[in-house]
């Protein structure tokens, strides 16, 4: 095991990148950072790889969709994060990763954290941003719009991930967890910073999807029934809400269609059980199932010994 320090008083680097750059691929590495505020674009490609925040860690940057480069391109979703982590496996601990673009009405999309890595385990990771905060890799199989995909992997065959965060808080306004990877989130708080939509899957329909299990949805700059828990990005997304409780920000409705797609909805999967909400009117029953039903669904994550 490789074990390197990053900070300004006199550890291994004083940058996170150059810490990572460090590192060889197929060497097993961990990686202390001290308490501070870094202002950094990372980009890490590692086998197995474990980056442990020491007091207050925060990542910063901001990069957004809509900025113009010097090729006269713009940016796009995809180049926009503040933090790529690809590689076989992948630990993450007491960071704040943010994205400070702004609302996604004047900056469009702005990535913070982009999970590519073959397992990833976070905890006690502060996600934040606002449209598109969190995205688990793969891409879908087709873009919708030439040139929607351009960034990190996009030419690459699609891989099946596996992602699990446990005691983490996520902030975001506009689909801001999203994407085809397998995911599972357990007492975890989702706040939406804006109206729009929590989750916006894009998995197969074999595939697990994504799972909140014992999270807290609250906001802290939605109205009253303002947001959807759910908008499939592909026809078959899939994303299940076990045992969580909900502000009245969240929408009776709970699932929305994308728009435009509202002849797929039926394709896709949203399933409740065992949830608390604090709005005024109960969500819509037919999406409500038995809690042992539930249960049985988390039987097939990929990862599912982080249940026991």
């Amino acid at each position: 095991m490789l074990r390197i320090s990053v900070g300004r008083n006199g550890e291994d680097y004083s940058t996170i990148q150059e810490a990572l750059d460090s590192v060889p691929y197929d060497v097993e590495a961990e990686i202390a950072i001290s308490e501070g505020i870094y202002r950094e674009k990372l980009f890490s490609d590692k086998r197995s790889l474990a980056l442990k925040g020491i007091g207050d860690v925060v990542i910063t940057w901001s990069d957004s969709a809509r900025q113009i480069l010097d090729d006269g391109r713009r940016r796009g979703t995809f180049r926009s994060y503040t933090a790529f982590f690809s590689g076989s496996f992948l630990r993450l601990e007491n960071l704040t990763i943010e994205n400070g673009a702004g609302p996604g009405a004047m900056a469009g999309q702005g990535i913070a954290l982009y999970l590519d890595a073959d397992t990833a385990e976070l905890e006690d990771v502060r996600i934040r941003g606002h449209q598109d905060t969190l995205f688990l890799a793969p891409l879908p199989d087709a873009e919708r719009e030439k040139g929607g995909f351009y960034g990190p992997r996009h030419l690459l065959p699609r891989r099946r991930t596996a992602s699990s965060f446990r005691g983490c808080t996520i902030e975001g306004g506009v689909d801001f967890i999203f994407g085809s990877g397998d995911a599972l989130f357990i007492d975890c708080d989702i706040i939406s910073c804006e109206p729009g939509y929590v989750a916006a899957p894009s998995g197969k329909k074999d595939w697990f999807g994504f799972a909140f299990v014992s999270c807290r949805f609250s906001a802290s700059g939605a109205g009253s029934g303002s947001v959807h828990l759910m908008r499939p990005w592909r026809d078959e997304g899939k994303a299940a809400f076990i045992s969580c409780t909900f502000g009245e920000h969240v929408a009776p409705s709970g699932f929305i269609a994308w728009s435009g797609r509202e002849d797929e909805a039926d394709k896709a999967t949203f399933i409740i059980s065992d949830c608390t909400f604090a709005g005024p009117e109960a969500i819509d029953p037919s999406s409500i199932v038995p809690i042992e039903e539930a249960e049985r669904l988390l039987d097939d994550f990929p990862l599912k010994a982080l249940l026991e």
